[in-house]
């Protein structure tokens, strides 16, 4: 089995953490491979040094099929790791470096059980959708949690939305979000859209800040295209496919629908869904 590691330079490592991963990587005796940025910040907290032919730079390229990709952040930085496999079909698991995520469930005090979980094949794996792009690069973007359209500037921007070529709306505002059933706990949520079971076969339009207060969220099937057709004062707009961001012109159109690629999503078997929602919500915790 290979073990493709990945983590952030901004992202604050524990030297016991960096121990308990290559502890167990050297015990089942794991081939591995580390970005440029996660193995530069591991030789300069430890003793350790990583040689050149472990290390890669920008996507993962051709991996062996029994690959599993192991993220150490947070739920931003899993999303970072899945667009470094650029389509691969390589499961993806988030130890979680520090406060609880929808994405990165395992916390870092379970290393080793994690670990032990990859040797055995003790994986439980969700399968989660993916939004694809179109009309805002030479070729197709993809996103697992969402695309936002925004306002640049003091003017609200204007988006006139379609699903499946039936006109829904103009949105008046800071702009909107499409989103995946895994991106509802993102910044949809924070936008006061509905939260979404990840096994949802849906996508939502999420109203930034409507100018009309009787806009609504809108849940769709995930067989629908989507339409926005921007138009803002400014001649400009700011478009994020997760975690990436991008400056649009007045009168971009972009189309965006289910993607042919997903990932594959290792959970623990002692964290569900509804586990992260309680515990990261507070839901039931009396807080008076």
């Amino acid at each position: 089995m290979k073990i493709i590691l990945f983590s952030r330079k901004s992202i604050a490592l524990r030297t016991e953490d960096i121990e308990a991963i290559f502890g167990a990587i050297e015990r089942y005796s794991f081939d591995y491979a580390i970005n440029k940025a996660f193995a530069e910040n591991i030789e300069k907290l430890t003793s350790r040094t990583i040689a050149p032919e472990f290390i890669y730079d920008g996507v993962v390229g051709e991996q062996p099929s029994d690959a599993i990709m192991v993220c150490y952040g947070g739920d931003g930085t899993l999303l970072e790791g899945v667009h470094r496999l650029d389509g691969a079909d390589i499961p993806v698991v988030g130890i979680n470096g520090g406060h609880l995520g929808f994405l990165a469930l395992a916390p870092r005090e379970n290393i080793k059980e994690v670990f032990d979980g990859l040797a055995s094949g003790n994986l439980h794996l969700e399968q989660r959708e993916m939004l694809c792009v179109e009309g805002l690069a030479e070729e197709k973007l993809y996103a697992l949690n969402e695309v936002a359209v925004q306002r640049l500037g003091a003017s609200m921007i204007s988006i006139d939305a379609t699903i499946d070529n039936n006109p829904v709306a103009t949105y008046n505002g800071d702009g909107v979000i499409i989103s995946t059933p895994t991106g509802s706990t993102a910044y949809s949520l924070s936008a006061g859209g509905p939260i979404l079971a990840p096994s949802c076969h849906s996508f939502l339009l999420t109203p930034l800040a409507p100018h009309n207060l009787t806009m609504r969220p809108i849940v769709m099937p995930d067989s629908s295209e989507v339409t926005l057709h921007i138009n803002t004062r400014n001649n400009e707009a700011s478009i994020s496919v997760d975690n990436r961001t991008f400056k649009v012109s007045n009168d971009t159109i972009l189309t965006i629908k289910k993607a042919k690629r997903y990932i594959r999503l290792a959970v623990p078997h002692n964290i569900s869904f509804f586990d992260s929602l309680r515990n990261k919500m507070m839901w039931g915790v009396d807080i008076r």
